[in-house]
């Protein structure tokens, strides 16, 4: 495993970031695939020791239980030194006026309740899940600045909005000398490039480190066009999101597997080893529910991919409206 330092920032963090929304109570869950803790277990404990510290979770994972799972695992398999956890806070938890939204007093109640399901006292990446258009940038920006001051969170990371939203986030920071986001979370694939025309162009040059989520397209960039999961056949957000037509993405896709063949390797190594190449990003987050998962993730952050193949990867995109925020 290969390690990077996340922005700007002394933060190390492993070149590959264990997403955990597959982890949640089925009680409680909102995925029909979701794992409960003694499922999530041998993931975890894979992932430690493939040499993967990062983690990344957020309060609206199946209603919190999430969070639980995440925490009380790492707790007995690891040194809490020794890794990176990062949760977001934004949707919806709770009925009331603090159950949501990136008011003060929703951050406040939030990051309590998230302290609490990981069993820390600090979150390493404190992210906001989405832009709240309800509530005042400098709000917001001044809850999170005392969040680190107060030493409950130690970075900022923001997640999935448009980049001039972004940049206004950031010039109210620097106006009053509050901290500043370190990462963005946002959807990037072979399939999704939007984030390249802007948002990856900002975050490089203000040393932001980009934190990719769906780096496989909820699993399209690794099986043969027309096949389906029970997760895909299930998951509304992923429909919502990947919805182009035949004649696009099909051609992404089928130039993926012709690499993959070529090279021998399954088509998820292909996808993420293109994604590592690009120089705006940190760490893809993938997340798991079959042993392959990891074991193709790591294998990516070795496979070195020529020009060539990029070219062929990259030649058939088309403009997608992005539709996740």
């Amino acid at each position: 495993m290969d390690y990077l330092r996340l922005g700007g920032t002394g933060l190390e963090v492993s070149r590959i970031v264990l997403g955990c929304m597959s982890f949640g109570d089925p009680a409680k869950g909102t995925h029909e695939w979701s794992m409960g803790i003694d499922e999530a277990r041998p993931f975890l404990r894979q992932a430690l020791e493939a040499g993967i510290t990062t983690f990344d979770t957020a309060n609206s994972y199946s209603i919190g239980s999430s969070e639980e799972i995440v925490g009380t695992l790492l707790g007995e398999l690891a040194d809490r030194s020794d890794v990176v956890v990062a949760t977001k806070v934004y949707n919806r938890m709770g009925p009331g006026p603090n159950g949501s939204g990136l008011s003060r007093g929703a951050i406040m109640t939030q990051v309590d309740a998230s302290l609490r399901r990981l069993g820390t006292d600090y979150i390493d990446l404190y992210q906001i899940h989405r832009y709240d258009p309800n509530t005042p940038i400098t709000e917001t920006m001044e809850a999170l600045h005392d969040l680190v001051r107060a030493g409950k969170v130690r970075y900022l990371g923001a997640s999935s909005m448009w980049t001039w939203q972004f940049a206004q986030m950031q010039h109210v920071a620097d106006l009053n000398g509050w901290t500043r986001f370190v990462s963005m979370q946002d959807q990037y694939n072979l399939i999704m490039r939007e984030e390249e025309r802007e948002m990856h162009p900002y975050c490089l040059d203000e040393g932001v480190g980009v934190l990719p989520w769906s780096p496989l397209a909820r699993g399209r960039l690794t099986r043969e066009w027309g096949t389906t999961t029970a997760r895909s056949e299930t998951d509304v957000f992923g429909k919502k999101l990947y919805r182009q037509t035949e004649d696009t993405d099909r051609r992404v896709v089928d130039a993926v597997g012709a690499v993959a063949q070529e090279r021998g390797v399954p088509r998820a190594q292909v996808a993420l080893a293109w994604m590592l190449h690009k120089p705006a990003v940190t760490a893809p987050i993938v997340g798991v529910t079959k042993d392959h998962h990891l074991t193709d993730a790591v294998a990516a952050v070795d496979l070195a991919l020529s020009d060539e193949e990029i070219t062929r990867l990259e030649e058939h995109y088309v403009p997608h409206a992005s539709e996740a925020f």
